[in-house]
């Protein structure tokens, strides 16, 4: 990979499916990385990251959050 993250990465959350989508770079997906089970970062032909997709993210941010943000906020955003 060229370069490090530069710039403001949007999130985008959906709900009904529980999945958080971090876009850090526009252009079309060339391929995927899967780092666990249900988190792939999606990578362009030069191999620079697109974006971060983590399903079921209720689940695997609870642990990170759990005292710390009570999930309608986390929700409201």
């Amino acid at each position: 990979m060229k370069e490090g993250i530069k710039g403001n990465p949007k999130i985008n959350y959906d709900k009904g499916s529980d999945t958080l989508y971090i876009f850090l770079k526009g252009g079309a997906e060339e391929e995927f990385i899967e780092l666990a089970d249900g988190i792939s970062m999606e990578l362009n032909k030069d191999k620079e990251i697109l974006g971060i997709e983590i399903l079921n993210a209720s689940k695997v941010f609870e642990p990170l959050l759990k005292g710390k943000i009570k999930s309608e906020e986390v929700y409201a955003h």
